[in-house]
């Protein structure tokens, strides 16, 4: 009998914030891969004492990949955990095509991203009414080609959006370079988040002038998002934002129009 694959958002660090479908799968599995170098150990004393366990970080996909399939042709309940969630830059897709070609069953359950995780610690929202409705997630990078850059994208900014940006820590000069040669100004509002909801969390918040020097005095250079725009700067916008499905003048099917009294 051929087992099954089950590929989990072991979200961003905290172990309370995986979901209940999540952790029972890690309970039962009989296998369990990780992300050792970014997921929390903790999760892992959850596993049964007979689980077999695999750090996939030393590992290339290929092995990661036969390990899978081996297990699981064994007839054997396979969790793999990615950190985050595995649909936002967890070679999620490469992984499944293998186990489409052998034939081994799979199933993803969803996790919180490392976005989300730092926009609760901040705390922010990354969209805010009539402001800014538009989210988008990229990275940086100096070795692997990207479609579109940073700078493309930091046309989106000037006009609404919310940018956060992964792997891009270590080379934050390049990234406020770029962001600046998007047309974004020095005060436009930046946050920086490492380590989103582990014990040794940092957040820094500054702007593109300055968020470089801010960074390089706290020695961050890795396990950080990089959130630019508006949502990053709550004293900006304060008396800007009402949303509109609140407000008493706003009518919709769950609630008649009304006139709020002072």
């Amino acid at each position: 009998m051929v087992g099954k694959v089950i590929f989990i958002g072991a979200g961003p660090g905290d172990p309370e914030l995986i979901t209940i479908k999540a952790k029972k799968y890690i309970e039962t599995a009989d296998a369990i891969v990780y992300a050792g170098s970014l997921i929390n150990p903790e999760i892992l004393k959850w596993a049964r004492k007979d689980a077999e366990i695999y750090n996939s970080a030393p590992l290339t996909l290929n092995e990661i990949v036969e390990i899978m399939v081996r297990k699981a042709s064994e007839g054997k309940l396979v969790a793999r955990l990615k950190s985050g969630d595995s649909s936002i830059y967890g070679a999620l897709l490469e992984e499944m095509w293998a186990l489409d070609a052998a034939g081994i069953p799979y199933e993803v359950v969803p996790g919180i991203t490392a976005a989300i995780a730092a926009a609760s610690v901040i705390p922010t929202e990354l969209t805010i009414p009539k402001l800014a409705q538009t989210v988008i997630i990229t990275r940086a990078s100096l070795r692997v080609p990207m479609q579109g850059s940073i700078k493309d994208f930091a046309k989106m900014v000037k006009i609404g959006a919310t940018m956060v940006i992964y792997t891009g820590i270590h080379i934050i000069d390049r990234v406020v370079k770029e962001l600046k040669e998007g047309g974004l100004t020095d005060d436009t509002p930046v946050i920086v988040v490492y380590r989103a909801t582990w014990p040794e969390q940092k957040i820094i918040k500054g702007t593109l002038a300055d968020i470089v020097n801010k960074v390089r005095e706290a020695r961050i250079y890795r396990d950080s998002v990089i959130i630019v725009g508006l949502t990053a700067d709550h004293e900006q916008i304060k008396n800007m934002v009402r949303s509109s499905v609140y407000d008493p003048k706003h009518n919709h099917s769950y609630r008649p129009w009304k006139i709020e009294e002072d």
